[in-house]
């Protein structure tokens, strides 16, 4: 069968030399060939590099300011207005800089597993690699889906080779991702990082689904033996996200972005894209062995002699990668539907020690905690000193909302008490101490609370409540020590535990400071009580 090509002149793009939806196989040859710096590992997957940058740039993204939706996106330093006419040059300049390629890559392909929510998503690149990552990213069409495709909703213009103009109003770097929801495009200048297209995507799905009464999320999601024990796994990085949600016993919907309609749940992607920063086949077999044959590697160190790749490097960056198609993860479940989640996870890493390894939360503290969207990290030793970070980004997400957060928790309560769901904290971080006396609790006990809470084996046991934060604490758990379940009890100081939770619970308080316009009395109460 010919490679199928297609006319981009209605994109006023005029190469003629455009490959469409090619196999991955063409992707390699392309790569090697156009590539530079692209190389074939051991295990047969594609190893490139992003250029300067190795991770997004969200300070450089823009919203672009129409009156259509003025009123309706959150603005500030997530969503950065742009005005219409400055998108228009950053457009003309993308297009003119692909003009001037002798050869372009199309991928045509859908965002969102449900056929009456999908959106057609077109994708414009000159690097391979580009081409490659998106067809894993991208749910992928079938050859008579492919044909029918007709005219996409939205097209992205991969540009990133090219630098945005620095003195055109409105821009802070040499890098632009700019999204219009008015023409259904977007413009990305200046960054090679791939993940910009794929989070460009979830930008536009984050806006675009709340219109039709269906709540986007980011977080990851699987499916017990019985198809109605459905879990949501939200947490920001470092918190397990990924890793809880890969259980060889239940099948994996999707590892990091994800809706909830009328009808349940659904994944938005075709593929995942994994952190790979040590990644071993003892830690992580499931995505171990994703890494083959159409898996792009993205910024790893690897032996030349030898291609083995070496995933403890971080020479280039700490934030090396794996792109590759869902159907890779043997128990991944396909087509990434589902029925309505039956238990919502909230995962943090709480490096303050106080966060009780399990709790449960009323629907108002659901609302509340999705609303602050807490992990810590240990920050940097200066002069000796080392203290632990708190990290709030609302709805486990901010770089990718577009509405106020308030638009997605309401969404989020809504279909939590239509569909029953439980909600539940879990602190994959310190217990026993702060950070320096304390430990992180063991990844066997925290899958072990885990596999109760799908098993609803925490449901009705005895709970006690925490003085600071309000939740109940259960107060044994199969498998699970019950020292470690009542921070307080595992501190060897308890006073040094109280001031502990109340510094952890002014932060808290403080940074909800700004959600409080537009929350109901119930869940600001919700808060820690300090």
């Amino acid at each position: 069968m010919a490679l199928q090509k297609i006319d981009l002149k209605k994109h006023n793009i005029n190469v003629e030399n455009v490959l469409r939806n090619p196999a991955p196989g063409t992707f390699y040859e392309e790569a090697i060939k156009y590539d530079s710096g692209s190389a074939i590992s051991d295990k047969g997957s594609l190893i490139v590099r992003s250029g300067d940058r190795t991770g997004r740039s969200p300070a450089d993204k823009r919203i672009v300011r129409t009156d259509d939706i003025a009123d309706e996106v959150w603005w500030g330093s997530i969503n950065i207005g742009l005005d219409e006419h400055t998108f228009d040059i950053n457009l003309q300049r993308a297009t003119d800089y692909l003009n001037l390629r002798e050869k372009l890559y199309v991928i045509d392909g859908f965002a969102g597993w449900d056929p009456k929510y999908r959106l057609k998503v077109r994708i414009i690149v000159e690097r391979p690699y580009h081409g490659l990552f998106m067809h894993n990213m991208l749910i992928r069409p079938t050859a008579e889906e492919l044909e029918n495709f007709g005219e996409p909703d939205f097209v992205v213009y991969n540009a990133g080779k090219f630098p945005a103009n620095r003195f055109t109003e409105g821009m802070t770097s040499d890098a632009s991702v700019d999204v219009n929801f008015k023409t259904g495009e977007m413009v990305i200048l200046g960054t090679e990082y791939a993940g910009e297209m794929k989070k460009g995507v979830f930008t536009v799905m984050h806006y675009l689904m709340p219109k039709k009464d269906v709540l986007s999320m980011h977080c990851s999601a699987n499916e017990g033996k019985d198809p109605d024990d459905v879990a949501l796994f939200f947490g920001l990085s470092g918190t397990g996200k990924t890793t809880l949600s890969a259980d060889s016993e239940r099948k994996l919907i999707g590892d990091d972005e994800h809706c909830w309609s009328d009808d349940g749940v659904f994944n938005i992607e075709g593929g995942c894209y994994a952190k790979t920063i040590d990644l071993s086949a003892e830690k992580e077999p499931e995505i171990f062995d994703a890494i083959k044959f159409g898996t792009v590697l993205e910024n790893v160190g690897y032996d030349e002699k030898t291609r083995e790749v070496d995933f403890k490097d971080t020479s280039i960056t700490q934030n090396t990668r794996a792109s590759y198609p869902i159907e890779f993860i043997s128990n991944a479940k396909i087509p990434c539907e589902a029925s309505h989640p039956k238990n919502i996870i909230f995962l943090t890493y709480d490096a303050f020690g106080v966060i009780p390894p399990v709790s449960k939360l009323t629907p108002e503290q659901a609302m509340y905690h999705f609303i602050s969207g807490y992990t810590a990290k240990v920050a940097g030793t200066e002069m000796g000193v080392t203290e632990p970070q708190a990290t709030f980004s609302a709805c486990f997400g901010a770089a990718f909302l577009v509405w106020p957060p308030s638009k997605y928790a309401e969404m989020l309560a809504e279909k939590m008490k239509a569909h029953n769901a439980k909600a539940w904290l879990v602190n994959t971080g310190l217990i026993g101490g702060a950070y320096g006396k304390g430990s992180r609790i063991d990844l066997k006990s925290t899958r072990s609370i885990i596999d109760a809470i799908h098993a609803g084996e925490l449901n009705d046991v005895e709970t006690v409540s925490d003085d600071v934060f309000g939740v109940q604490i259960p107060t044994s758990c199969p498998n699970v020590d019950s020292n470690i379940l009542v921070p307080r009890n595992s501190w060897e100081d308890p006073a040094a535990y109280d001031a502990q939770a109340k510094k952890l619970g002014k932060l808290f308080n403080d940074n909800f400071e700004k959600y409080k316009e537009g929350s109901s009395v119930e869940i600001i109460n919700a808060g820690p009580k300090v």
